[in-house]
Parts: C-alpha cells; sequence; structure tokens
C-alpha cells in the first residue's frame, strides 16, 4: 500500500507501463521538482537526491517509517510499472513511458527493506544548441555535432554513469529529419519521445513471466530492427551479447545509427567493446574488424561536480596486426580552448567540418 497526502492506494496495478502513470506516494513532490535528476530511498527510509551538485539528504514529513514501508513501496511501485520484484525476483529496473527509471533491490540482498533508486528525465529536453549554450562543449563544435548527424555518421557515445549520454543521445536524434523513421531499443525506456518526431518506434525488452515464458530480451530486440524498415537504429545502452548483432547492422548498410556505452574515456572503448563481444562469442579480433567498421566516430562525456561536458571526440581504428584502438581526434577539458591532434584534418574533412581549426591543420 501507498499512502499519498492521506490517502491510501491498495490493489493490483496494470502489467502496462503505459496504462497510468504511476504514483510515487511520499516522494511525488521530489519527482515533481524539475531541478531533480536523481532520488535514492535506503534501507531505512532516508531519502536522498541529486539537484545537479551532488547528493544531499532531505527530510520526509511524513516519510517511510521503517524498512517494511521502504519494501512495501518498492514492490508496489515496480509493479506499476510492469515489473515483479518479490523473494523470487529481489531485483528489477522498470521505466514509465516518460522515461522515469525505477531500480529497486530487496532484502537480503541489501541488509534490510529495499535500495531504491530512481532516475528523472529533464522536463523539457534541450536541444543541441541549448546544451552548447550551457557548456557542453565549445561553441564551434556544435558545427562539428551537426555535421556528424546530417552526414549519418555512425556515432558511439560514452561516459560514466550521470555523465549525460541519454540527454545528447535524445539531443542529437532530434536533429535528424522527420521523414527518417528511428528505430530505437532499450531495456528500459529512458529516452522517452524525441521532440518533434512522430517516424519512430521504441522497443523495450520484456522479463518473462512467473513461468519463465515470454521474455524478449535485447537481442531478439537489435534483430527485429533490421525487419522494420530503419533509416536509423538506436540501441540505448550496449549492455552485452547484444553487441555483435548491432555492430553486423551498422555493417550492412545501416548507417546513421547511434548507442551509448559506459567507457572511462575514447581510448578504452575497445577493451569495454571487446569484454561485450566475448559475451556474445566474438573472438576480440573479428570484433575489431566490426567494431571498426561499424561506429564512424566516438563522442565521449565527463561529469565534474554538476558540469557535464564533452571531453573528447575520437574514432575507432585497427592495427596491422588487428587490434582495435581507440584514437581522440580531439579533447576539452571543460574549458578553455580545445586541443586537435593529429588525426583531426582527416576525420574533419571526411565529415565536411570546416572549423579555424580545420584551416589551421591543413
Amino acid at each position: 500500500m501507498i499512502e499519498r497526502s492521506g490517502e491510501s492506494i491498495e490493489g493490483s496495478f496494470p502489467d502496462d507501463d503505459f496504462a497510468h502513470p504511476p504514483t510515487f506516494g511520499y516522494l511525488d513532490g521530489l519527482v515533481s521538482d524539475p531541478a531533480v535528476t536523481d532520488i535514492a530511498v535506503t534501507g531505512q527510509g532516508d531519502v536522498w537526491i541529486d539537484r545537479g551538485a551532488g547528493m544531499e539528504e532531505v527530510p520526509l514529513r511524513p516519510g517511510f517509517t521503517c524498512p517494511r514501508a521502504v519494501r512495501d513501496f518498492a514492490v508496489q511501485l515496480c509493479a506499476q510499472l510492469g515489473r515483479r520484484l518479490d523473494d523470487a525476483r529481489p531485483m528489477a529496473d522498470a521505466s514509465s513511458r516518460e522515461g522515469i527509471r525505477v531500480h529497486a533491490v530487496l532484502a537480503p540482498l541489501v541488509p534490510e527493506g529495499a535500495a531504491i533508486s530512481i532516475r528523472l528525465p529533464n522536463r523539457n529536453p534541450p536541444g543541441l544548441e541549448e546544451l552548447v549554450a550551457g557548456g557542453l562543449c565549445p561553441a564551434s563544435w556544435l558545427f562539428i555535432l551537426r555535421a556528424l548527424v546530417v552526414n549519418r555518421a555512425t556515432i558511439l557515445v560514452t561516459g560514466g554513469t550521470g555523465a549525460g549520454k541519454t540527454t545528447l543521445l535524445r539531443a542529437l536524434l532530434g536533429m535528424c529529419p522527420q521523414e527518417q523513421r528511428l528505430v530505437v531499443v532499450e531495456e528500459v525506456r529512458e529516452l522517452g519521445r524525441i521532440a518533434g518526431h512522430r517516424n519512430l518506434v521504441s522497443l523495450a525488452a520484456r522479463e518473462s513471466n512467473i513461468e519463465g515464458a515470454g521474455g524478449v530480451g535485447l537481442v531478439d530486440l537489435v534483430k527485429a530492427t533490421l525487419r522494420m524498415r530503419p533509416d536509423r537504429i538506436i540501441l540505448g545502452e550496449c549492455r552485452g551479447e547484444e553487441i555483435a548483432d548491432l555492430l553486423r547492422a551498422f555493417n550492412s548498410g545501416h548507417r546513421g545509427g547511434m548507442a551509448t556505452l559506459h567507457a572511462d574515456n575514447v581510448e578504452r572503448v575497445p577493451a569495454r567493446l571487446a569484454a561485450l563481444g566475448l559475451l556474445a562469442g566474438l573472438e576480440p579480433r573479428a570484433l575489431a574488424a566490426l567494431a571498426q567498421g561499424a561506429f564512424d566516430v566516438v563522442i565521449h562525456l565527463e561529469r565534474t561536480g554538476g558540469h557535464r561536458h564533452i571531453a573528447q571526440i575520437g574514432r575507432l581504428t585497427t592495427t596491422v596486426d588487428g587490434r582495435l584502438l581507440g584514437e581522440a581526434v580531439c579533447t576539452w577539458p571543460g574549458r578553455g580552448a580545445a586541443t586537435y591532434g593529429t588525426a583531426w584534418s582527416k576525420f574533419a574533412r571526411r565529415w565536411g567540418i570546416v572549423t579555424s581549426a580545420s584551416a589551421n591543420a591543413a
């Protein structure tokens, strides 16, 4: 039972996460606060939020009175979003149509109650121009990002948790022409709708039922995209063996796709891809050949405090002996001037990019 404004909400919840917007009970005020990006609830019922400058504890009156109340809240919140959470399945990922993402873990995987993490999307997702004006990258890089989208480069967006990968991905997709058909695949929905783009199919993985049947994973969804007449295939996050089918799709004429990946920097991307490739049975050399042909550019994001910025723009290449390498063609520390590497001129010519840096390098 979830209490809200003196009311009790009881009974079963729909399996379809699109049927009704979820109810967050005590957390409703925080969820509706446009400044809040993350909410975390501990097993004891303590609530922490992130307004963009790190986590801070907030007192709730009324609030969660005991670990059991936190557990019950987590179970019913996930049920509203069509995800099972109980003793038999004590961990769940769920999301709403709007892109609110909920992750919950029950005791005994945590000491008591439940650990709940809620990621909130921007209520008014910024466009690319707005992000650049807010310090995402040097102003001159706006033309670079536009050129990559217009010329249908296949883009891999990398970074750590909370670095802004989904925000940038959504902004890049917002620049795609209306007539281009976008097919998006996610484990749980985070991208939500792309502003102004109606020619879009959003696919999300589905868990198996209590009998273990009916599950649809990312591998099946990525394969399905090829039968849906896509102009651009988008994978919300590369997580496992689905990487093999994605790379094959990007190597078979489906240009202009996009994906995200957790990685420390452009140079570390090959190791991350190789690890995922092994899950799909791809040997490193085979993975290297596919990845080098699949991704035209890597855009790496970093977060320092509350400031998210593009730290590197790079590419993937292979050595003579077939090893995959990640190479930054330009870097930016978050302020001051950007630095352009020796590969910048070739990269700029390939994507029709003309900047002062291109002219100087030429």
